[in-house]
């Protein structure tokens, strides 16, 4: 059975905190399954990389909530709905104090966490922060380490790596979720395929033509099985950021830009290629509050007939 997510109030217009209880409250009595919340720093004035799928940068990324106290506040805010990271740039963070962070809410949702890393897209957030970007993908494999390692309830936690090292030490505060809250990784160069196979409970997509969204998923089932883990065990989470239209986008634009029809017709085949969940994120598309929960309603309504 499909699942349905949404991008939570998070940037743009929907800072308030009413608007974001709010709408949290509205779309878990719709029926959707999941919020999920996205990792952004700054946006460059001219960027040294290009954004992901062309075009600028969403202007509405000017005005971005932390994802980590987003997602608290809608532990409270909600009671049934999964909350997912989509995705978090893990190499910008001290993985002792993310394994805090994120340990504090699945205890604070009682186990609703799902956590989505990704590597990002912009060298110019890297720099602010002051991590390298060179070497992120090994940096997130050792990131990925110590978080195993910290959740695993062992007595004492210790590491020693190529960029970490943690003292001997006890650290019992622990996820509700055991072993540990599902870990989703995003993108789809080989590196990342493998590293998802090998280790990852799934991957966080994105809205890439059917056919080949359907050939990334066979990728990550087939390296699974090679690592002798069961491909059916793996999720797949499609994200789509669409601009809704009145009127019929022209095919190729489609899912980012169509009807509700149109962009829920992609979904539901993006399911039958064997996604597990779909993600949709309204906030580049709705100008009100109102306008952003109707979309949801109408989203939920098309969905749900498929």
């Amino acid at each position: 059975m499909l699942k349905i997510g949404l991008g939570a109030p998070q940037y743009g217009l929907f800072t308030d905190p009413a608007t974001i209880s709010g709408f949290a409250a509205s779309v878990e009595a719709i029926g959707y399954d999941s919020l999920w919340v996205g990792d952004r720093a700054l946006v460059p004035t001219q960027p040294r990389d290009p954004y992901p799928g062309g075009g600028p940068v969403p202007e509405e990324y000017r005005t971005f909530l932390d994802p980590i106290a987003t997602l608290s506040f809608l532990a409270h805010a909600t009671r049934r709905m999964r909350l997912g990271t989509s995705t978090l740039n893990a190499p910008f963070y001290s993985p002792l104090l993310l394994a805090r962070s994120l340990t504090s809410v699945d205890i604070l949702s009682e186990g609703r966490l799902d956590i989505g890393f990704g590597l990002g897209w912009s060298s110019d957030e890297y720099q602010a922060i002051g991590v390298p970007w060179q070497g992120r993908g090994a940096r997130l494999e050792e990131i990925l380490d110590i978080l195993d390692h910290v959740w695993s309830g062992s007595s004492t936690a210790e590491h020693k790596g190529a960029l970490w090292t943690i003292p001997s030490a006890h650290i019992e505060t622990l996820p509700v979720q055991r072993p540990r809250p599902p870990v989703l990784l995003g993108g789809f160069t080989p590196a990342t395929l493998e590293r998802i196979g090998r280790r990852a409970d799934g991957w966080a997509g994105v809205a890439l033509p059917v056919p080949q969204l359907a050939y990334v998923i066979s990728q990550i089932r087939q390296i699974a099985e090679a690592a002798g883990r069961d491909p059916d065990a793996l999720r797949t989470v499609v994200r789509v950021n669409p601009v809704v239209t009145a009127e019929a986008a022209q095919n190729d634009a489609v899912p980012h830009r169509g009807t509700v029809v149109q962009v829920s017709d992609y979904l539901l085949a993006a399911h039958a290629a064997g996604a597990d969940e779909v993600l949709i994120d309204l906030q580049q598309t709705a100008r009100s509050a109102e306008e952003l929960t109707d979309l949801a309603h109408r989203f939920h309504d098309q969905l749900s007939k498929g």
